[in-house]
């Protein structure tokens, strides 16, 4: 069972549908204790990271996500579920879980003609092994909504990263945490496997 954690941010029911596609069973709850005891845990998230991180601190969703992470618990980040894992966001100024060391920041792109947000399917290459790649090659593309982007501190955090007028990580990691940028529920036969291996990813990352 998975169980998928909502704080009034995420994209819960497109999560659960891509999950009910691939015949893995889920929940999502906004019940603290059933978070921080769940076997594992999607985090997902849209809209502002202010907003998103407050209401996790009110409602001790928050508290829940570090307990799990502390105890090993795999969880999986979605765009403001894995942007919050850094120490902090410039979106609002925002402190994060710091479970991974690193900021998400603005996009500020010199190229004037691409377009923020960063919205639709762009290809990604795959920077380092891990189980939840395991079968993303290079040059597959993924599903992209977002004006901010993750800038991990250390490179044996990214394990994926794709190009918007510069290269970005857009998949990090560490322990028994995997988090995307990307939308793995919009983005088809691609995203389908990636949720497809979480079921049964035991939280080793090699």
């Amino acid at each position: 069972m998975i169980t998928i954690v909502d704080y009034n941010a995420g994209n819960l029911r497109s999560v659960k549908r891509a999950c009910d596609a691939v015949g893995i069973e889920s929940l999502f709850t906004q019940d603290p204790d059933a978070v921080a005891k769940a076997d594992k845990l999607i985090f997902p998230g849209v809209g502002h990271a202010r907003t998103a991180m407050a209401t996790l601190v009110r409602t001790g969703l928050g508290d829940a996500v570090r307990h799990a992470f502390q105890r090993g618990t795999p969880i999986l980040g979605i765009c403001v579920g894995a942007q919050l894992l850094l120490d902090s966001s410039e979106e609002g100024e925002t402190p994060g879980f710091g479970f991974i060391p690193g900021r998400t920041r603005l996009f500020r792109l010199e190229d004037h003609s691409l377009k923020i947000p960063h919205m639709g399917w762009n290809n990604v290459v795959v920077e380092q092994a891990h189980p939840l790649l395991s079968t993303l090659q290079t040059g597959d593309e993924l599903y992209f909504v977002h004006s901010y982007y993750l800038d991990p501190a250390e490179p044996r955090h990214v394990y994926a990263t794709t190009d918007h007028g510069f290269r970005f990580c857009v998949a990090l990691g560490r322990d028994n945490l995997f988090a995307t940028q990307f939308h793995p529920e919009k983005s088809g036969r691609v995203g389908l496997g990636l949720l497809a291996r979480f079921a049964s990813w035991d939280g080793t990352p090699c």
